[in-house]
């Protein structure tokens, strides 16, 4: 049964591999890039540097400085330098970023094969892909980059939302994305 789940798995992530590679070849880019450029747009400001991206896709630093560059080059993304650390160098996602996003993740035969489930069918195979990578994630102790809002450092107090952690105030937009420093 493992060997089955894994090959329908592996086959789902290189047909949405394969799919990616197309759109991407709209703006000459590599799956990497494109995997940079995802990552970015769904993360939060503790999260969006060039080592969170390296942390996050698993690379060498080399690898991704160098996709970083393309997508910067493109005007996909840009630096911002951060306004209490100017040492801390931030990644955002530009308006052509997003659009290309949009158009693109998730890609449309992906999101026709879903919608070719039932609600219910959709929220079950969410809750057991969610079991499953919460278990992996614990056996291979790469717990980070979960949902701000799941976190156990998100605290909601009186003055809105706190991240425990950093002591800093989050907007209710924030603990929507993926954070590095995420513990269940």
């Amino acid at each position: 049964m493992k060997d089955d789940l894994f090959n329908l798995i592996e086959r789902l992530a290189n047909l949405l591999r394969q799919e990616t590679r197309l759109e991407g070849q709209v703006l000459g880019l590599q799956p990497i890039q494109q995997e940079a450029l995802y990552y970015l747009s769904t993360c939060n400001r503790y999260s969006d540097t060039t080592l969170a991206v390296t942390e996050f896709l698993g690379l060498t630093k080399g690898t991704v400085s160098q996709s970083l560059k393309i997508l910067e080059s493109k005007n996909l993304i840009v630096k911002v330098k951060d306004e209490k650390d100017k040492r801390i160098t931030h990644l955002k996602v530009t308006k052509a970023g997003s659009e290309f996003l949009a158009k693109t993740c998730p890609p449309r035969k992906f999101t026709d094969a879903i919608n070719g489930l039932s609600a219910e069918q959709q929220t079950e195979t969410k809750a057991l892909l969610q079991n499953v990578l919460t278990n992996y994630q614990q056996s291979t102790g790469r717990t980070a980059f979960g949902v701000c809002q799941h976190c156990k450092f998100n605290q909601k107090t009186s003055g809105g939302i706190l991240c425990g952690l950093t002591k800093e105030t989050l907007s209710s937009d924030e603990v929507l994305f993926i954070c590095k420093e995420f513990s269940a």
